[in-house]
């Protein structure tokens, strides 16, 4: 009898817990630190002009990220996630095999990686051989900026950068690290990654505390989006990466080599349960938010092409699927 008695109370508690979970009416959104200022706004614009709640967004880096969205279906997970990469095949993987097996993918526009350090500091202006040379874990490993090239400043090496988790990392890797170390003889291109003796600093998922740290230490350089860059003007600059500045123009023209798509993801099997997660969607996807003259546009998104930027738009409208098909 206790047993029969004990069982229909653990149902009831879980009835009850099963019921409070599913009344969550406010959209769960991680993810990037980099996307993290644009779906930010866009939340607080949704939840000034709609009768939904404005979403709850939280920085956690973009493999954090995509790791909490793959958990599981249901509303003790996020809806939402934002990178600044895009998905990994793996992690597709992961998805399904939690049972999340309908994802939305949205591209929102661009970004560049930019290497920056406090206005009063130093001028660089580097190529990405030399960062390789002066960055990679199976390499010279110099100590001064000066022994990569003697054109650069003879100041110790201190890159203050995103942790493994970060979507930026993984692009600076591939765009910088990986790209860049075939023209050199001075480093093993196999497995190529950052150092780990403290000339690579990891400072966390917080890009506005890089910023910060720059401005304490003039000699140091940082790595993070250009949306920082752009937003933190008069206090940073940025170096020419092989001759090109990082510039809106030069990131939107392709001429900036050190550029990517930002993207975020969204759960389709939570449409419908938690409230307004289409809606946020067409709003962070619209011509007023992430068109040429949109509001994030102003915070140092780089705008899509106009037929890229509709047929974004439409497969978001559509909550179309990924098929798994997309790393081929």
């Amino acid at each position: 009898m206790s047993f029969v008695k004990l069982t229909a109370s653990a149902l009831a508690i879980s009835a009850i817990a099963a019921t409070a979970a599913a009344a969550r009416d406010q959209i769960r959104i991680v993810g990037s630190s980099t996307v993290f200022p644009f779906s930010t706004a866009v939340a607080e614009q949704f939840g000034k002009t709609t009768d939904f709640q404005t979403p709850v967004v939280e920085s956690t880096g973009s493999g954090g990220g995509l790791k909490l969205f793959c958990a599981g279906v249901g509303t003790e997970h996020p809806d939402i996630t934002n990178a600044s990469r895009r998905m990994k095949a793996k992690e597709f993987k992961l998805c399904a095999e939690n049972g999340v097996t309908e994802i939305t993918e949205a591209v929102i526009g661009y970004d560049g990686i930019v290497v920056a350090n406090a206005k009063s500091g130093p001028d660089f202006a580097v190529t990405r051989v030399q960062l390789v040379i002066a960055l990679a874990e199976a390499g010279p490993k110099p100590i001064t900026w000066d022994q990569v090239d003697p054109s650069l400043p003879a100041i110790k090496i201190e890159v203050l950068g995103p942790p493994p988790s970060s979507g930026t990392r993984d692009a600076f890797e591939e765009l910088v690290m990986q790209e860049a170390c075939e023209d050199t003889d001075l480093v093993e291109c196999d497995g190529v990654s950052v150092r780990s003796d403290g000339a690579w600093v990891d400072a966390g998922e917080n890009d506005n505390l890089i910023v910060s740290k720059l401005e304490a230490n003039p000699n140091a350089l940082g790595v993070f989006g250009f949306s920082f860059l752009d937003q933190n003007a008069d206090a940073i600059k940025g170096a020419t990466v092989d001759g090109v500045e990082p510039t809106f123009e030069n990131i939107a023209s392709g001429d900036y080599p050190v550029s990517r798509s930002l993207y975020f993801y969204v759960k389709n099997a939570h449409v419908g349960v938690v409230p307004g997660i289409a809606e946020y969607a067409a709003e962070f996807m619209s011509d007023a938010a992430v068109g040429e003259d949109g509001y994030l546009v102003d915070k140092g998104l780089i705008p899509l092409p106009e037929d890229m930027f509709e047929k974004v738009s439409m497969s978001v409208e559509q909550l179309t699927p990924m098929t798994g098909n997309e790393w081929n």
